[in-house]
Parts: C-alpha cells; sequence; structure tokens
C-alpha cells in the first residue's frame, strides 16, 4: 500500500510497523529505501530476504539530523576520525555515505558481519520525518538499501517500488526523488578517505571539505570494505544495455533501417531511425538533470517491453562520473 509521506498518521503507522521487525520503503533524497530497523539482525533479514540480496553484502544504515543524528553515531560508529567529521559537517543531510568502524555488538547483519558500516544521513523531509520519529520510539536509525530486487534498476518514485513489490509493502509516498542516483560513498574507517562509489557529490568536493585528497585505494595495504552497489553488474534493466557512442548508436539504426523494433534509445546528440518502432528519448546535457531520469528511463524502456538499449556513453569528466558507474554497472548485468 502507498501511504501519504505528508501524512502524520502514516508516519506513525510506518513506525509501528518498524517497531515490529516489519518493512516499509521510504523515500530519500537519492532513492526510495527498503527499510528496516538497523538494530534488529532479524528485520534486517526480512530485507534481504525479500530483495533476494547476499546476507554478506552490507546495507546503508539512515539516521536523522539533529541531537538524534548525533546519538545514532554515537550508537553505531566508534569515533569519526576529523576528516570525517568534517565530512559529515559538509554534507549531512545529504546524498553522502560514510564507511565507518562499527561499533560492537551492533547492527552485525546490517553491516554483512563486517567490522565497519555504511552511515548516511538523508535530506528529504519525510526521511527526516520517519527517522525522527523512530528515534524517538527507540529506533535508531533504519538499514534501507534501494527498494528493488537485487541488482536491478532502484526505485525513484512510489509507483516503482509498488511495481517492485505490490501491495504487501507498505511505501511512503514522497514524491520523485531528486538527486536520482545513490549516494557517493567514501570509506573513512583505512585512516585516509577512499572513495568507493561515486555519486552527486564529486571528488574534488569531498577533497576540498575532508581538508586532504583522496586516498588511491590501490597502494593502501588493507583491501576495500564491502559496500552497497560496488558489484561489477549492478542497477540493470531486463533489456541488455549497451553503451556506444553516437556514431555507433546512428550507425546501428541505419543497418537496422526500417525493420528495427524492440530497441531504446537514450541520447544526448540527435540520432534517427527509420523504424517507428524505435522509442528514443533525449538525455539531457547537463549531468544533475540525466542522474535525476536515469533509472526512471531505464524502467520506462522495460515496460514498453524493449530488448535492447542503446545509450550514448557520458562524458568523461567529473561531473558525469555518478551518471557514468551507474550505466557502466548496468550494463554489465
Amino acid at each position: 500500500m502507498i501511504l501519504d509521506g505528508q501524512s502524520p498518521e502514516a508516519i506513525a503507522e510506518a513506525v509501528r510497523v518498524l517497531r515490529a521487525g516489519g518493512l516499509v520503503a521510504f523515500p530519500t533524497e537519492t532513492v526510495y529505501g527498503l527499510g528496516a530497523d538497523a538494530t534488529s539482525d532479524m528485520a534486517v533479514g526480512g530485507i534481504f530476504k525479500a530483495k533476494g540480496r547476499p546476507a554478506d553484502h552490507p546495507l546503508i544504515v539512515h539516521v536523522a539530523a539533529g541531537i538524534k543524528g548525533t546519538e545514532a553515531l554515537s550508537r553505531f560508529a566508534q569515533p569519526l576520525p576529523p576528516f570525517a567529521q568534517k565530512l559529515v559537517q559538509a554534507f549531512w543531510p545529504g546524498p553522502l555515505t560514510l564507511i565507518v568502524t562499527r561499533q560492537p555488538g551492533v547492527a552485525a547483519a546490517a553491516a554483512g558481519g563486517q567490522d565497519t558500516i555504511g552511515l548516511r544521513c538523508p535530506s528529504h523531509p519525510v526521511a527526516q520525518a520517519l527517522l525522527e520519529a523512530c528515534a524517538e520510539q527507540g529506533v535508531p536509525g533504519l538499514a534501507g538499501p534501494s527498494a528493488n530486487r537485487f541488482g536491478r534498476v532502484s526505485p525513484t518514485t512510489a509507483q516503482h517500488v509498488h511495481d517492485e513489490f505490490g501491495d504487501a509493502l507498505p511505501v511512503i509516498d514522497g514524491g520523485a526523488c531528486e538527486v536520482g542516483i545513490e549516494s557517493t560513498i567514501v570509506d573513512c574507517s583505512r585512516g585516509a578517505p577512499v572513495l568507493l562509489r561515486p555519486g552527486l557529490i564529486t571528488r574534488a568536493q569531498i577533497e576540498a571539505a575532508a581538508g586532504e585528497r583522496l586516498s588511491d585505494r590501490e597502494v593502501l595495504e588493507t583491501p576495500d570494505p564491502r559496500a552497497s552497489g560496488t558489484l561489477e553488474a549492478h542497477y540493470a534493466p531486463n533489456a541488455k544495455l549497451r553503451l556506444m557512442d553516437a556514431k555507433a548508436i546512428q550507425a546501428g539504426l541505419d543497418v537496422l533501417g526500417p525493420g528495427a523494433a524492440h530497441i531504446a534509445v537514450w541520447t544526448r546528440a540527435e540520432v534517427r531511425s527509420h523504424s517507428q518502432r524505435v522509442l528514443q528519448r533525449r538525455m539531457p546535457d547537463d549531468a544533475v538533470a540525466s542522474a535525476h531520469q536515469l533509472f526512471a528511463v531505464l524502467r520506462e524502456f522495460d515496460a514498453q517491453g524493449v530488448k535492447l538499449i542503446w545509450v550514448e556513453t557520458p562524458p568523461d569528466t567529473p561531473e558525469w562520473e555518478g551518471v557514468r558507474d551507474r550505466l557502466h554497472r548496468a550494463s554489465m548485468g
């Protein structure tokens, strides 16, 4: 069922379900999350079962802002290094996840059994209303991966979640997600900041806020902690997705000619098909706008029953890194 995110009664009902160990989908500024009480390994196990997600693939724990968020940090994480504290001050609430050293004995299932845990403070007002209400009722944080089957396209509207899980899952409707791709993930557990997953927040912004350069993960002596959304194949639509330059896309359409069918095209450059059965959408020239549209466009193509999706490769510039990352992983699915 879809609940009105502006209704206090809906928030109260969601908190009741979460306190009882159930699952509730909720909006964030990035994508919709599938939430459970992060301190309950049994409740978190429900997330892994619903998504079909491996239990050793960790989840991100979402916490409230302000005093409740500060209390949650000390509940889930050991003291943060100074550069991590600077990142919290600069980007929370917002689309940044920090991987930090976990407090022993808490949220082991959400952490995938690791000694580290991912923490984020979302900026979406409905998410904050839910997190604050949960904290007041003794639930300090919500484990919340994207509310979709494991490895598939992330949801950016309540209807996307409903399409994925049906009426059995309560979904708090907070409108379309503003950012549209998942948070930037920075590992802060090895003494220096390491970028694990790009997103809306760029490398330059991270380095400016942290006051130090991002470390090269290849030169560190310890391996990366496992983190959400970092598998080679992820975010994949049902159709096969290929990244191509505009000339290759146009050449492919020319070869197929009027008989082309079951193909969708998402490009910044203008391309033309001689077939009325090719579905074409225009990719914005702006990286932020493209991120906002990305998953919704892929879901639309799937809903139209296409078999192939041809996407023009985004520019190799810093602001496009998050979109390139999602499309590359989607093409590997």
